[in-house]
């Protein structure tokens, strides 16, 4: 049985501590920096404790803690944080969406205090409780194997894999929010045609009809689906689409190596003209994330207030 600590229970966190407790097949120690979340999951009889401290108490050795906040000075203050009440071969795992940059940079920190590193680029929203996580890993082989249990109940079938040295799975995972704002763009682009032209068309009855058999077919136009079935002409969704990062690092990449990303760049710069105007395709994009990451959605403004 593998012994890991999960610490940040945000929408993906905690459903990640869920699907581990709920195998049966790994004990796992719950923690948040705030203490109401882990009054709730100790509701579900998982083990959980209130502080840093407590979390690597918990835990046997080698411990492995995963740590699951917003990326930047949240992931960099846990990770350090952690490091000093940690022994020398323990195991930290950032499955946020960290800059592979900054986790290059965290492995050499870490490694200097004898603390092993993974970086989990982590993809599946609010979904992977129901049907796994895409894990994407890299950092330090030992540390992979020792974990790779634990993973391998996160991960869907041939839904996790080890990719190389430190960052290689935060690179990883950045391509493919990069690939995944292209996506949602064409798909968006595509049902604004359908809503502006000369037919009153069912969004809905479209996007299910695509999904049978042709050749755009994908999670994210069943998606799709879901988003028009409740609301057919997305009247409550307000066309404002943030960036996580994810997609300006892609394009940033892209440039480094020469890579003409155009629609990767295309699709980015499309979501900074979202926030100045109103468009039906936003919207698309706005629903999509609220689908899939559980991401909040800006209510449309009424008649009033436009």
């Amino acid at each position: 049985m593998t012994d890991i600590g999960i610490y940040g229970l945000g929408r993906m966190g905690a459903n990640m501590v869920r699907r581990l407790h709920q195998s049966g097949e790994h004990r796992v120690v719950a923690g948040n920096r705030s203490d109401g979340k882990v009054d709730d999951i100790r509701k579900e009889g998982v083990e959980g404790v209130y502080s840093m401290e407590e979390m690597v108490k918990a835990l046997s050795t080698p411990r492995a803690i995963w740590v699951m906040v917003p990326s930047g000075d949240a992931t960099t203050d846990a990770l350090y944080a952690f490091a000093d009440l940690m022994d020398e071969g323990d195991i930290i795992i950032d499955g946020g969406n960290s800059y592979f940059r900054d986790s290059v940079h965290h492995a050499k920190v870490l490694g200097e205090k004898g603390i092993r590193f993974l970086d989990a680029g982590t993809s599946g929203g609010v979904w992977g409780l129901e049907v796994g996580y895409c894990l994407m890993v890299g950092g330090d082989s030992s540390a992979f194997e020792e974990v790779e249990p634990a993973i391998k109940t996160l991960a869907p079938p041939e839904g996790y894999a080890y990719l190389g040295e430190a960052g290689a799975g935060h690179f990883t995972k950045m391509v493919h929010n990069g690939i995944e704002y292209g996506m949602m763009q064409a798909y968006a682009e595509g049902f604004e045609i359908l809503e502006k032209s000369r037919y009153d068309f069912d969004l809905r009855a479209v996007s299910n009809l695509w999904n049978q058999g042709s050749v755009v077919r994908s999670w994210l136009l069943e998606l799709a689906h879901d988003a028009f079935a409740r609301d057919a002409k997305l009247d409550a969704v307000r066309g404002y689409a943030e960036d996580s990062g994810e997609g300006r690092w892609t394009v940033i990449e892209a440039i480094n190596e020469d890579v003409p990303a155009n629609t990767i760049a295309g699709s980015l710069f499309a979501r900074f003209a979202s926030r100045q105007d109103d468009s039906f395709a936003m919207k698309v994009i706005a629903a999509l994330r609220g689908e899939f990451g559980g991401h909040a959605i800006k209510e449309a403004a009424t008649k009033d207030e436009k």
